[in-house]
């Protein structure tokens, strides 16, 4: 069996570097290794229409930034299918279906379901298409045969309900789909990055990201103004890493070759951490260190986007482009789905054949 990687991100804004060291990082490393045939990046925005009906000029405004962001992080439209979720009605077609595999209250069960429910306020009422998320995933995972889905833990719960709708509809109408399996970040502490007000999470909402289309001043402005230790109040004290943004920023980026190009007094990010828990060692210096190597990270990514934003034609091209064979692939899929649950009528001589015997003999 081929292997078929299927992700994708809603365009509610601009990507930030969780995003990056989440998932657009690996993607860029998926797509290069050669070890997938088909690699289908979505940019998912009728999944955002589901909290966001009535705000459609925001997503409409923010594909083409996600579109940029995918180009400059290293996407590659010759390797990866880069297309627009509302351009494959397959899709919708495949979630209609779908519906009658799942009951309401396993729905209601899921646990990334009623985190996301809480999170926007939508206890009291909620919306159709935001309560069946989970479902319309399963259409987007299964119309491309995936079999790899690049996820952080907290996308688990949605994972596994993907794979049950797989299993009962194989089970109900034969052997059709494919089962995918999840794929989770190398790196344990890319699977959140904190916001750099120390919040557990990065939120457009919030303004707490670094956005992977910051000039090089906000990068620096960002990164000089973080969270840290609040009781780090002089040089001579003990610092505390836990809960410390720039610690785990660290983490997430900090290889040993930059101490060498940045902060030759040490040789790793274990000394640097055992001299700042000891004390002696300030945030600003810390902070400078984090700064130069994002700074390092993101120049390459700044460099492409400028290059693509010269030609914006050429992206919604390939957004173009990318839609059609997305759309050719998902239609395999729901003729043989159609065909399983033998509601392909007209594509089926011999039922009509058997309704003239029965007619007419």
């Amino acid at each position: 069996m081929e292997k078929i990687i299927l992700t994708g991100d809603r365009p509610t804004g601009r990507l930030h570097l969780g995003h990056y060291v989440g998932s657009l990082k690996r993607r860029v490393e998926l797509q290069n290794s050669g070890e997938y045939s088909k690699v289908y990046i979505m940019i998912a925005d009728a999944q955002a229409l589901t909290d966001n009906a009535d705000h459609p000029d925001k997503i409409r405004e923010n594909l083409i930034e996600v579109a940029l962001d995918y180009l400059a992080c290293g996407l590659d439209p010759a390797k990866s299918t880069l297309f627009i979720q509302s351009m494959v009605s397959e899709l919708t077609e495949l979630t209609f279906y779908y519906m009658n595999l799942v009951t309401v209250s396993r729905l209601q069960r899921n646990p990334t379901v009623k985190a996301e429910i809480q999170l926007r306020n939508f206890e009291a009422s909620i919306p159709v298409g935001f309560f069946t998320y989970p479902i319309s995933q399963a259409a987007d995972i299964t119309a491309f045969q995936a079999t790899t889905v690049p996820v952080g833990e907290d996308q688990l719960p949605m994972l596994e309900q993907a794979r049950e709708i797989v299993r009962r509809f194989n089970l109900t109408y034969g052997e059709t789909l494919v089962e995918p399996e999840a794929l989770l970040p190398a790196n344990q502490i890319c699977c959140r990055l904190p916001g750099t007000d120390g919040k557990a999470k990065m939120s457009k909402s919030l303004g707490n990201c670094i956005y992977l289309a910051d000039t090089e001043k906000a990068v620096k402005d960002k990164v000089m103004s973080m969270f840290t230790d609040p009781n780090h109040l002089k040089v001579s004290d003990p610092g505390c890493l836990e809960g410390n943004a720039v610690f785990t920023y660290l983490d997430a980026f900090c290889r040993d070759e930059h101490f060498a190009a940045f902060l030759p007094e040490y040789g790793n990010l274990d000394e640097l951490k055992a001299h700042y828990q000891r004390g002696g060692l300030g945030d600003v210096k810390v902070k400078k260190f984090l700064n130069a190597i994002l700074q390092a990270e993101l120049a390459p990514i700044r460099q492409r986007r400028a290059q693509w934003e010269k030609d914006i034609p050429q992206v919604y091209e390939i957004l173009r482009h990318g839609s059609t064979v997305a759309q050719a692939h998902a239609a395999q899929t729901l003729a043989a789905v159609k065909k399983a649950m033998r509601i392909d009528y007209f594509g089926d001589a011999g039922l009509m054949a058997a309704h003239v015997a029965r007619y007419q003999g």
